[in-house]
């Protein structure tokens, strides 16, 4: 079966939904998406949307913030075009009706770690399904938008596919579209499109313990890589310092807003223990309180530390942090009084696809944007709440790109259906499950907060053994969404491994045992 579109846009977060609308003005876009299209990371940001709105700020002040997190590798030119139009994204989410939490008639503006001013703008602690709800609901009221729930993108459709034999990154690769899985109907559809957007998220479940949904599995980056794309920065993965530490908790993040009000760490010996790592204390980068949190639990033995907001006003606690408190409550934890059980869990990826500031990537008619890719706003550290302004910008910048002629590719009659041939469906299913904790708990153990060069090799030979066994499943067997999640996780861990292992130095979120200072050799990106 085939599908001809204007614009195929593969993942339903904030950045595709965004991009779609701007599109849907120009031509026919299909949006592509996983699970149901509600089902992105967006829709678990808690909290909010950094952006210059108060007189008393300004882009100087957010440039530099963004600048120091970054540890040296952002763009600066980047940031300051993307810095510069976040205030228009606010107004736009407004327009579209997002409601975001005011005081005495204004924007009430948050404060988080490595942030100068308060600029935070938020929904509560429940910022992305606010974004994403109102995005969504324009969405779907749409005439010339089609949206695919549960359709799994398999792989992206280039030269390759073509007959040609592509090895290595060149200037004349072009994407065409992309094969799609039909979940309900177990088939494989053929999407030719003039542009192919992704903006199909992070990469969270690499990992054992991560704040992200179970779809963050890094489809896209690792489709991109394998149509040969530039894929740049994947070994600064940033954990998020604060996940509830609950048995029954899944996944469930404590928002950096929640330092940003006040709050205080304390290891399980009551001691206040971030003013002993940085003077900022609790509002230093999450890199920093994450290693300061990694490392008292090592020194100490114990499985987690305590995040407490008992000093503050109970009242403004609850309003400010309506969901947080709702959702601890229901483990028997009050906010206002009790101290919350948290560890650090892998949270965002810095690095991905490499684009320019437009979302354009190496390969002509392919665009990304949102975590899914690397446009270099983020550096070596994403400074909070960053993300979804990012996401915001750029796809809007990108589907101006997108709807350029020259940036654009003819739809190519000529690419074959998804061959299938010789594949059954096998008893072994076990293989998968098995071999997906196994990478969860390798890359956790050794391609964590803080790394070594020997970990890093332990990590590769065992990664590499799951590579070849998953691979050679994957020629045989039928086609599931839970297979093609695994082989994609496998090129993740792979791009993060190598990445770390070429980056011999200590900067932003990649900490190396052995090497522990930074480097000026080191000052550029780290491209695959």
């Amino acid at each position: 079966m085939r599908e001809h579109v204007d614009y195929l846009i593969l993942g339903s977060g904030a950045a595709g939904l965004s991009i779609a609308l701007e599109l849907a003005e120009r031509g026919r876009v299909a949006i592509v998406t996983k699970s149901q299209a509600s089902e992105s990371n967006t829709n678990y940001a808690q909290g909010g949307i950094a952006a210059v709105m108060d007189a008393a700020d300004s882009f100087e002040s957010h440039v530099q913030d963004t600048l120091l997190a970054g540890a040296g590798l952002c763009r600066e030119d980047v940031v300051r075009n993307i810095v510069a139009e976040g205030p228009a994204q606010i107004h736009r989410l407004q327009d579209g009706g997002a409601r975001f939490t005011r005081k005495n008639g204004s924007l009430h503006l948050g404060r988080e770690g490595g942030h100068a001013r308060s600029r935070i703008v938020h929904a509560a602690d429940a910022t992305g399904r606010e974004v994403e709800d109102s995005l969504l609901g324009r969405v779907r009221a749409h005439d010339k938008i089609d949206v695919y729930d549960f359709h799994f993108a398999l792989e992206l459709i280039t030269q390759h596919h073509l007959g040609e034999k592509v090895t290595r990154s060149r200037d004349d690769i072009a994407c065409y579209g992309a094969y799609v899985l039909d979940e309900r109907e177990d088939r494989v559809i053929t999407f030719l499109s003039k542009a192919t957007i992704l903006a199909t998220g992070g990469a969270g479940q690499v990992y054992l313990h991560t704040t992200n949904p179970d779809i963050a599995t890094g489809d896209g980056m690792a489709m991109a890589y394998r149509a040969k794309a530039r894929v740049s920065n994947m070994e600064f993965v940033q954990f998020h310092p604060t996940a509830l530490y609950h048995p029954d908790a899944n996944r469930f993040l404590i928002s950096e807003a929640v330092r940003g009000a006040g709050a205080h760490l304390l290891n399980l010996d009551g001691h206040r223990f971030m003013p002993d790592y940085d003077a900022r204390g609790e509002l230093a980068p999450r890199d920093i309180v994450a290693r300061a949190i990694d490392d008292q639990l090592k020194r100490l033995g114990h499985t987690h530390v305590l995040l407490s907001l008992a000093h503050l006003e109970r009242d403004e606690v609850l309003e400010h942090f309506p969901t947080i408190a709702a959702t601890c409550e229901q483990f028997g934890l009050d906010v206002a009084s009790d101290s919350i059980p948290v560890v650090p869990a892998a949270h965002y990826m810095c690095g991905g696809v490499q684009t320019d500031v437009n979302g354009q990537t190496s390969i002509r008619g392919l665009f990304a944007c949102g975590e899914v890719a690397c446009t270099g706003l983020h550096g070596a550290n994403r400074l909070a709440s960053n993300s979804l302004l990012e996401a915001l910008v750029v796809s809007v910048r990108a589907a101006r790109a997108a709807s350029h002629r020259e940036n654009q590719v003819e739809l190519n009659h000529q690419v074959p259906g998804w061959d299938s041939e010789g594949t059954s469906l096998p008893d072994e299913w076990v293989l998968v499950s098995h071999n997906r904790d196994e990478l969860q708990r390798i890359m956790w153990d050794y391609v964590g907060i803080v790394r070594s060069t020997h970990r890093l090799e332990r990590a590769r030979r065992r990664t590499r053994v799951l590579y070849e066994e998953t691979e050679d499943f994957f020629r045989k067997a039928k086609l599931t969404r839970s297979l093609c999640e695994l082989r994609n996780m496998i090129a993740i861990a792979y791009l993060i491994i190598e990445s770390a292992s070429r980056r011999q130095e200590s900067r932003g979120l990649h900490h190396m045992t052995d090497f522990p200072g930074s480097q000026d050799a080191f000052l550029h990106d780290t491209i695959i």
